[in-house]
């Protein structure tokens, strides 16, 4: 089956430039907005005494989503967890304002580009079993590409953005046949085609360029090498795994049919928000997301995919460290800050912020946001997820680094 099902009561793109974008999880209990927190798998809260004030219920980060969210500038779930267990969890604003279905703490966003590590962690654990060469080129995997990219374009690349592949979004004929598609295999087969004919902005290795197509043609890889489609195998291999229950790629019929997922909310030149679901805006248009983007997921499943993670439950220790360790530093946009690092690894930036390092991926699409990130020696979690677009992500995140990290 190409797609993630949709069993009873079962359990799923473009990126936000600059952003980051299982064991057991619990809620606090204390939650404000329009839904009630409750305890996943029975365990309890985590012991609040020993958290930073600013990042406990009530703290500075509470009242900043809280502010935001009664300015109607804020519409999702946030969630901070450590040691796997939730610290702080609030939503707010509505999953589907026609139907008056608030949000709630379990609810399903889509995460656009936020879902491009699940591509990345597909490929390493087929590198891990000996299937695929980071060395190798996209020849060796795939046919209907040009010479000159089958023989130079190299996983590697693919995973690092330094292909000099481009963005379909730019792509008018993608733009203008990708609401068309009615099935999984036409989305990948026809998105392949089309980025099939575009020629690479660079020589391969001498550039770094965000490129959504280099993921999309991941997924293909991960399709080919496993004899799976792109969505089982994720399915199978990384959500199962780690328990991430409600996470999955979602067709758009089913995201229109199951009110556990949150509806995207565009901002309008009116100020208006337009439901671009129903609307069949961006994302939201098309059949199914890709290996680029647009997986679903909720808080308490990413906090279920960092701790899967960092536990060893879907990488052993050494391609673990491989996935998520920095492979080159990026040149700072703007004024540099000495307290940040900005580095590239392997299907997520993977930041030094205040002496710790990071790893995590931002996302956003017409009426999505989303971002989030592992401290990895703090063993923190932070997971920011909205069902409206363009708000203001970047003070979110910072506030939330700058409060873990201890930074002033």
């Amino acid at each position: 089956m190409p797609h993630q099902s949709l069993p009873a009561r079962q359990p799923s793109r473009r990126h936000l430039l600059g952003l980051l974008g299982a064991a057991p999880l619990a809620a606090t209990g204390v939650i404000a907005g329009s839904s009630t927190a409750h305890a996943a798998n029975g365990a309890g809260p985590f012991e609040t005494s020993s958290v930073p004030k600013g990042l406990r219920p009530g703290g500075e980060y509470d009242k900043l989503i809280a502010q935001m969210a009664a300015e109607d500038k804020f519409s999702g779930t946030v969630l901070l967890a450590r040691r796997g267990k939730t610290v702080l969890a609030r939503s707010y604003g509505m999953a589907d304002k026609e139907q008056s279905l608030a949000n709630e703490i379990d609810t399903i966003f889509a995460l656009a580009s936020a879902s491009k590590p699940f591509t990345a962690l597909a490929i390493l654990q087929l590198a891990q079993q000996g299937k695929i060469d980071f060395y190798g080129t996209l020849g060796t995997y795939l046919d209907g590409f040009p010479a000159a990219i089958a023989s130079t374009v190299t996983i590697h690349h693919l995973l690092t953005h330094t292909s000099g592949m481009g963005d379909l979004l730019t792509n008018a004929e993608f733009m203008d046949k990708a609401g068309t598609w009615t099935s999984a295999a036409e989305v990948m087969d026809e998105t392949l085609r089309i980025i099939g004919k575009e020629p690479l902005q660079f020589t391969p290795g001498t550039g770094n360029r965000y490129s959504n197509n280099g993921y999309d043609t991941l997924g293909a890889v991960v399709a080919r090498v496993s004899g799976k489609s792109f969505y089982d195998y994720v399915r199978d291999h990384i959500f199962n795994p780690a328990g991430m229950t409600r996470s999955g790629f979602y067709t758009r019929s089913q995201w229109l049919a199951d009110k556990r997922i949150a509806h995207p909310y565009t901002l309008e030149s009116s100020g208006n928000r337009a439901d671009a679901l129903r609307a069949g805006i961006g994302a939201a248009r098309m059949f199914i997301g890709t290996g680029g983007g647009n997986g679903f997921s909720t808080a308490g499943d990413l906090v279920r995919f960092a701790n899967a993670l960092q536990r060893g439950k879907l990488l052993n220790p050494a391609y673990t460290e491989l996935f998520m360790s920095p492979k080159f530093p990026n040149r700072p946009r703007g004024v540099a800050d000495p307290a940040v690092r900005s580095f590239t690894a392997y299907g997520a930036p993977a930041p030094v912020h205040n002496n710790h390092l990071l790893f995590g991926h931002g996302g956003g699409a017409a009426g999505e946001s989303a971002n989030w990130t592992i401290y990895r020696d703090l063993d923190w979690t932070g997971v920011i997820l909205s069902n409206y677009d363009q708000i203001d992500l970047e003070t979110i995140i910072s506030r939330e680094r700058n409060l873990i990290t201890g930074r002033a």
